[in-house]
């Protein structure tokens, strides 16, 4: 089975871009205390984005930190920061301007998509479950994002972009396994910085996920 046509994904990435611009995804880079973190985003993600090259079987897989990216900086800057992290890893890995298809195919599939899911897995989190800040960590960082990454590998099949090289079972296995290792980095990493850094996640808030005590005013 051929591809969907590449406007779906142009129409899908541009719709995403579109309506982060209604909530102004510039605005979080105001508050001083996440500039230092995106910039280092904006560094270290184009090379692990890089790493999908080494894997066989054109099973173009890798960490993404969308989803991360979401619960650091909220998704309308995620949205945007994903366009140069995409092109700077498409630079490095064949040091060549990459083909436009090619690589709005490869953002929208390993980060729109999986961090557009995350998001509205996070909302329901939010709205439905208690607000403590285990569940901040384990639903939104562990188990929104494995079930984005793994639910992004069936409407990959749907829409048919799944490679031939390689079968279903296969492609749903290889998207499972990297979604809970997307999972557990991005786990990970929001249980530290909620520790350590919590200025650094823009969808947490002491005030929200902390439960009362006597001796906060």
């Amino acid at each position: 089975m051929a591809n969907l046509p590449a406007w779906l994904d142009w129409a899908v990435l541009l719709t995403a871009l579109g309506l982060a611009l209604l909530f102004k995804p510039w605005l979080p880079l105001r508050h001083a205390p996440l500039q230092n973190p995106w910039i280092g985003a904006m560094v270290l993600l184009p090379w692990v984005w890089w790493t999908e090259h080494l894997l066989p079987n054109g099973l173009a897989l890798h960490v993404s930190g969308a989803c991360l990216l979401v619960l650091m900086f909220g998704w309308p800057l995620a949205m945007w920061s994903l366009l140069p992290i995409g092109l700077a890893a498409k630079l490095i890995q064949t040091r060549a301007w990459p083909d436009p298809d090619a690589l709005v195919t490869h953002i929208v599939w390993l980060g729109v998509i999986p961090a557009t899911l995350a998001l509205l897995l996070g909302l329901a989190v939010r709205r439905w479950l208690p607000k403590h800040l285990f569940v901040y960590i384990l639903g939104r960082g562990f188990m929104a994002t494995a079930l984005a990454v793994t639910a992004t590998g069936y409407l990959a099949t749907f829409a048919q972009h799944k490679p031939d090289t390689i079968d279903f079972e296969e492609w749903m296995l290889a998207h499972w396994l990297l979604g809970w290792g997307e999972a557990i980095s991005t786990g990970m990493l929001t249980a530290i910085f909620v520790a350590f850094k919590p200025e650094w996640m823009l969808t947490y808030s002491d005030q929200r996920y902390l439960p009362p005590s006597a001796g906060r005013p």
